[in-house]
């Protein structure tokens, strides 16, 4: 029986304002190996209180896969480089999963996957 990989896989959800900006962030993060991939979903209206009043956005949807050991330098990095005063940045851990596909996230950051 093999040991219990040291660290665990994450989901990362992020919005951005356009398609253009989401592919930017989600690019430079799979390049900078702190994410093993980004999805970008068109489409999504977020509605939301801000500042007092409530707003209706069109917004782009970003899922990031990424590993318990780089969550907050992606974190960090997404912040950086998002155009909003406030990304959102939420994580969800990933309680299980196709075992073949985790072991690719877990070796496609920071390593050499």
């Amino acid at each position: 029986m093999s040991a219990a990989p040291r660290t665990s896989v994450v989901a990362v959800v992020s919005t951005a304002p356009d398609f253009d900006v989401a592919q930017r962030i989600g690019t430079a993060l799979v390049e900078e190996r702190l994410a093993a991939c980004a999805n970008i979903v068109e489409g999504v209206t977020s509605i939301y209180r801000w500042k007092g009043s409530v707003q209706r956005e069109p917004e782009v949807l970003m899922v990031l896969k990424t590993t318990s050991d780089a969550v907050e330098l992606l974190r960090q990095r997404l912040v950086e480089l998002h155009p909003y005063e406030v990304p959102e940045v939420v994580t969800l851990e990933v309680g299980g999963g196709h075992r073949p596909y985790l072991d690719w996230v877990l070796s496609a950051v920071g390593g050499d996957g």
